[in-house]
């Protein structure tokens, strides 16, 4: 029996668009626009990445439950969805202004300015991907949903990786402070329209329980939750492999093949590989266990990355390769948030509550934990090649940006596979855990 509706699949592609285009575009040029436009060094940034970081595991962790416990008549994630986007676009733009002044005070309002988008976008990003599971009883809907939200999610990211340079280059280019202001502005208000719709279109269907969950006992979805936490291992290292890029591209563009426009040629690898790795995912997820998936993609996704290290990066050949790592990513992407909302149906059977708040809160702390640390990982990078802005690359720089670029998502891929030893959730057993699920919440009607 089919639940959702056309609109909401729409929707639901749609708001993940926006907030990936908004997402990307901090992601691809935060750290760029913080050390090379406002000037502010390197080291400072990344304490500042890292220090936002550590306050967001204890943001995001809050938000997770504090989403769990919410009752209204739009439901448990849906007023979230209506109030985030706003305050996601002033704040991304404010992230991108130039307010001159001493080096202490531009520092000061880089730091509040990029705290303050972590703790907005967790009020979207957790209720947003959580609400896909509540949106039907029905695994494969569900399964459907996800693949959609990853579809836009690419598309945004992809949509930010072709057209922000010529964006950028239409206000002035990537030298010029004001050229990320109005770009930020831009992007950041056309995905805040696309996200704000989600709030009105979307629907909740499995309802929480009558009395709440609390705090204390709502932390037991994680601490009681061996699948989950396996995977949540995984997913930390998983995800660096794509933020690791994203953070890279634009030093690796012009410092290693000479060009900031190899920027739009990386995304449209990444939107043809991805995509074509999602559109395939459902299908094999019906087929075959998804943790075997995961693992065959791991290891696919690991040679891909090493071929161009080992034997040159020409653009053409490494982009096309590339193509095919992106893919594997996305078959990853796509079968991990389907084992997500399967650990949270195991939570569902073990405990007596889903808990899709605190799951997806870590989900998404996992994602921004990632990000930060690929940002340390560079920052620290940048250090050790003597890097300076606006300067000549040498063999030391090339070799640094493409060592960040292809072989640390190699070991990230070959890491990942790891933590899934205990990951035991077995086709057939997660179809006799549903079965039971279904008997409970007849009984209780």
């Amino acid at each position: 029996m089919h639940t959702i509706r056309k609109r909401e699949k729409i929707t639901y592609t749609g708001s993940l668009l926006g907030q990936n285009m908004i997402y990307s575009f901090v992601s691809m040029y935060v750290m760029f626009f913080f050390t090379d436009l406002l000037k502010i060094p390197s080291e400072t940034v990344t304490i500042i990445m890292v220090s936002a970081s550590l306050w967001d595991a204890v943001n995001d962790i809050l938000m997770g439950m504090i989403a769990d416990r919410t009752k209204t008549r739009l439901g448990k994630f849906r007023p979230y969805l209506l109030a985030g986007p706003v305050f996601i676009a002033v704040i991304t733009t404010l992230c991108f202004v130039s307010f001159g002044g001493s080096l202490a005070g531009t520092i000061a309002v880089a730091a509040v300015s990029y705290v303050l988008w972590g703790m907005t976008y967790t009020v979207y990003d957790i209720p947003i991907w959580a609400i896909s599971s509540v949106s039907s009883r029905n695994a494969d809907e569900k399964n459907g949903m996800v693949t959609l939200g990853r579809i836009g999610g690419t598309l945004g990211t992809v949509i930010v990786s072709v057209g922000s340079v010529s964006l950028l280059n239409a206000f002035g280019g990537e030298r010029a402070a004001s050229a990320y202001t109005i770009s930020a502005a831009i992007i950041a208000g056309s995905g805040a329209l696309l996200m704000l719709l989600s709030g009105f279109v979307l629907r909740e269907r499995i309802k929480p329980p009558a009395g709440g969950v609390p705090f204390r006992r709502n932390i037991h979805t994680i601490l009681d939750n061996v699948p989950l936490k396996a995977l949540m291992a995984a997913l930390l290292i998983m995800n660096m492999v794509n933020s690791i890029r994203q953070v890279v591209q634009m030093y690796f563009a012009v410092y290693v093949w000479g060009d900031s426009g190899y920027v739009t040629f990386i995304g449209l690898s990444l939107v043809l590989g991805m995509i074509t790795g999602m559109a395939v995912s459902p299908a094999l997820i019906r087929r075959y266990d998804k943790k075997v998936l995961f693992l065959i993609a791991c290891a696919a996704g690991a040679v891909t990355s090493l071929l161009p290290y080992l034997f040159g990066v020409e653009p053409v050949v490494s982009l096309v390769i590339l193509g095919f790592n992106f893919a594997f990513s996305g078959v990853t992407s796509i079968t991990s948030t389907s084992m997500l909302m399967d650990c949270i149906d195991y939570a569902e059977y073990k405990l007596g509550f889903r808990g899709e708040g605190i799951v997806f809160s870590m989900n998404t702390f996992l994602t921004k934990l990632s990000a930060t640390i690929s940002k340390a990982v560079l920052g620290v990078s940048m250090t050790l090649m003597s890097y300076r802005d606006n300067m000549e690359p040498n063999d030391t720089v090339k070799a640094g940006f493409t060592f960040i670029v292809l072989a640390v998502p190699a070991i990230c891929f070959v890491l990942s596979m790891l933590p899934l030893v205990f990951y035991k959730l077995k086709p057939a057993q997660l179809t006799a855990i549903r079965t039971e699920l279904d008997a409970r919440r007849s009984a209780e009607k």
